[in-house]
């Protein structure tokens, strides 16, 4: 069961209801394509390297209203990108994007209502520059690539809201990574954005996450395929890649939903085997999960945004985070999950603390739920209630001041 804790008078309409069918095309936003913005313009990295020229892949979902004040900007986690929404093609056994649950009509962030934009970070290796695409000279970047951070991020976002001719975002909103882009928005670009969705995130990596990431890059490293990152014409590190993944995805979830998920059941259903094959169903499934992931990520984008991770700290070029977070000027949603380990409630009531000494609107609220950190994509109907309904009292309140003021 999820109960919900903080908050509850920050939502003050009636709870929005999940669809009473499974997420299906029906439910969807549909067939979407990738886009692409070029942009010439130089982008000053903070590691103090500059890129001369990038490319944003990104998706919309929704329609821009003329006034241009219904656009939400959805920022994904590590493994995530543009497509977060809806399909690619009419093919009927492709999976959605990765958030398809919470993006379409009627949904958590109704397209009905507003105009969704998803982009894939800079960095990345879905679409926008990243150390696989073609440095000037026409080879690979690799590790040529500019160090990038979480801020580096938002900066190339400010480009895409430019070329959309959106001076001012209703919401930003995203989930770990995701959530510290939302965070930096409203740090470095005050004046851009109307609210902040912050879901099981963090205002600062800790050195426990710092220690994960490190593993993980670690395992890449000792493939004997990555090559000092110059593998482009060559076999990928597939296997460290993997092992990467397969830590990382441990501490998205909790020991309760690993123990519910799988206990210690074998992969065969009958008797340990004794020997160094797969024993375990949970074995097999954390292959599974590397093997995938595998096939859609590049290895050095990993190493860059677990990099990126690592070296987020709100109050990194202010100061203090004090400093920083006075900086802000819009009302704050912030999601804390008791079973998540990665990012904890602890991190985010910090968060809260800090805001709300300095005067700020903030609605939290502190779930109880057991999948761990992946809970804020897992438990679609109590974010919807949340976020949806958050969302719904911003929307109405800014109808009532438009109204008030005409």
């Amino acid at each position: 069961m999820i109960v919900y804790q903080g908050e509850k008078h920050s939502l003050t309409t009636s709870p929005r209801k999940r669809p009473t069918q499974p997420a299906h095309r029906t439910n969807s936003v549909g067939v979407v394509k990738r886009q692409y913005a070029h942009f010439n313009t130089p982008l000053h990295t903070r590691s103090g390297q500059t890129l001369e020229k990038f490319t944003l892949a990104y998706e919309t979902y929704g329609r821009l209203n003329e006034s241009r004040t219904n656009a939400i900007l959805i920022c994904h986690a590590l493994s995530g990108d543009a497509h977060v929404a809806g399909y690619h093609t009419t093919d009927p056994d492709e999976k959605p994007g990765w958030w398809d649950d919470a993006v379409g009509p009627g949904k958590m962030f109704d397209t009905n209502r507003f105009f969704i934009i998803c982009s894939n970070v800079i960095g990345g290796c879905q679409g926008s520059t990243g150390p696989a695409s073609l440095a000037p000279d026409g080879s690979p970047y690799a590790l040529r690539f500019p160090f990038v951070t979480v801020a580096d991020m938002v900066a190339a976002q400010t480009h895409l809201l430019d070329h959309l001719g959106i001076k001012r975002l209703f919401s930003v909103a995203g989930g770990s990574m995701g959530g510290m882009q939302a965070l930096q928005w409203a740090v470095d670009y005050p004046e851009r954005v109307g609210s902040v969705l912050f879901l099981a995130s963090t205002a600062r990596s800790s050195t426990q996450n710092i220690a994960f990431n490190e593993i993980g890059r670690q395992a890449i490293y000792a493939d004997p395929n990555w090559n000092q990152g110059d593998y482009y014409d060559a076999a990928p590190p597939a296997a460290g890649l993997a092992v990467a993944r397969m830590i990382g995805h441990i501490s998205y979830m909790s020991e309760q939903s690993l123990e519910d998920k799988f206990g210690r059941q074998t992969q065969s259903g009958g008797d340990l085997r004794y020997d160094f094959k797969t024993d375990f169903a949970v074995e097999s499934y954390l292959q599974h999960q590397g093997e995938k992931f595998v096939e859609r990520f590049d290895a050095n984008s990993y190493l860059y945004i677990t990099k990126a991770l690592d070296y987020y700290d709100v109050s990194d070029g202010y100061g203090s985070a004090r400093a920083a977070l006075e900086r802000t000027q819009c009302p704050f949603l912030v999601v804390s999950i008791s079973s998540d380990w990665l990012y904890t409630a602890a991190q985010a009531q910090e968060l809260v603390d800090e805001l709300r000494a300095l005067g700020r609107e903030v609605a939290y609220h502190h779930i109880e739920a057991t999948f761990g950190h992946d809970s804020f994509l897992v438990e679609v109907e109590t974010m919807t209630n949340i976020v949806g309904g958050y969302l719904d009292q911003l929307w109405s309140k800014s109808h009532t001041n438009h109204r008030s003021s005409g």
